[in-house]
């Protein structure tokens, strides 16, 4: 939405005048106190014909929109009793006065257990019924709908689980039609017979991570991940400089450039003072890569990571086999909270990860989350460095 005559209406002079939404949706509902669903409040745009966010403001506040002034009606309307309701993808893009006027609730994906329940009470009868299927002509079994779930629709929604199960169910409906087959049971074994081959292989691409290579947690549009973080030294020609550089790659966004370079001298500085002898990190040129070089990644929440990476590099010794982490990393080596933990969780029981590292001031966002996605994890809560050194060290 561009326009602010959408929100405010249309002066009465023009031709094709017409009231706002909101009194429009008054006019339909009739009633004073409806609900009102604004989809998608992020993507508002500003144009020529100004800025809709700031018609917004006056709508949404409720000390200002008791006396609503709709140009059409040019008279006060009473909107302080409509519920309004927002959505959006991402907070950043709304307008900082707009988004001070909300109550934010957060909305994580779901995760596998509930796209199972999702996929079996709903999506499933709701395909089988379009199809004209009945119970005794399919039957898909729990496993392909795990497979599915893990190997083929990772999203955090389920509208492409929905896509994926309606393309099965259109396919045995075309079995029974054409080839006359009474009856066919969908299971984890013929599923690529109906969706091809799986979009997701693995999740580790080391089942024994080598001395350097550390295992983070990541949040993706696609829920979370793991991400390697490798690193390792590189010769630089006829090289006359004492002190080691540091090469960045793996398409990395500017704030874990920075990230990278806070880490180098924060594990400098920690080797320094365990083991003063070890001037590795100091006089090496390292190379410093996080796999996946297509997928642009950025965020500050690989701190921990990269510095547990070149202190193994350093010392020339794998870290514990089971372990993945994330938290930012301030200069002084203070571990700082980051966002995503949920999301992260699942990634790492995804891995096969039995120990997890999480920043201390995440602690209420884990004790949060289901017992079903918590159960037979290993969690540490660290706010220093060093309490990350002596876990993984051991």
């Amino acid at each position: 939405m561009t326009d602010v005559a959408e929100i405010k209406g249309h002066r009465r002079t023009y031709v094709g005048a017409m009231p706002g939404k909101v009194i429009q949706c008054l006019k339909k509902t009739r009633t004073e106190n409806p609900l009102v669903l604004i989809d998608e409040v992020d993507k508002i745009g500003k144009g020529y014909t100004g800025d809709p966010s700031s018609a917004l403001l006056e709508l949404l506040d409720p000390e200002q929109n008791a006396n609503f002034l709709d140009h059409y009606l040019d008279v006060p309307v009473d909107l302080s009793k409509v519920l309004f309701i927002c959505t959006a993808n991402v907070v950043d893009t709304i307008p900082e006065p707009l988004r001070d006027r909300m109550e934010m609730i957060d909305m994580s994906g779901y995760v596998a257990e509930e796209k199972l329940a999702i996929a079996k009470q709903y999506l499933l009868p709701q395909a089988m019924r379009d199809s004209g299927l009945k119970d005794d002509t399919i039957k898909v079994e729990d496993e392909a709908l795990k497979t599915l779930i893990k190997s083929y629709c990772r999203e955090s929604g389920v509208r492409n689980l929905q896509k994926h199960i309606e393309k099965v169910v259109r396919k045995v409906a075309y079995k029974v039609v054409k080839e006359d087959v009474n009856f066919v049971n969908v299971d984890s074994h013929n599923l690529q017979d109906f969706v091809g081959k799986p979009v997701f292989t693995h999740d580790r691409m080391y089942p024994v991570t080598p001395p350097g290579v550390v295992m983070g947690l990541a949040w993706t549009a696609m829920g979370g991940s793991t991400l390697y973080v490798e690193t390792t030294t590189r010769r630089l020609p006829n090289s006359k400089d004492v002190e080691g550089t540091l090469e960045l790659t793996g398409h990395l966004g500017e704030v874990m450039k920075e990230s990278a370079k806070i880490a180098l001298t924060v594990a400098r500085n920690f080797m320094t003072r365990l083991d003063s002898e070890n001037k590795f990190l100091h006089n090496n040129h390292l190379h410093l890569h996080v796999p996946e070089g297509a997928t642009p990644k950025d965020g500050p929440s690989a701190g921990c990571t990269i510095v547990t990476a070149l202190l193994s590099l350093a010392r020339g010794e794998s870290i514990r086999q089971d372990v993945a982490m994330t938290g930012e990393i301030s200069l002084m080596g203070k571990v700082l909270p980051v966002g995503g933990i949920k999301e992260k969780t699942i990634a790492a029981k995804r891995s096969g990860i039995k120990c997890i590292i999480l920043p201390e001031e995440n602690k209420k966002d884990f004790n949060d989350l289901p017992s079903f996605i918590t159960e037979g994890l290993e969690v540490h809560f660290v706010s220093q460095y060093e309490q990350i050194y002596n876990i993984v060290f051991e």
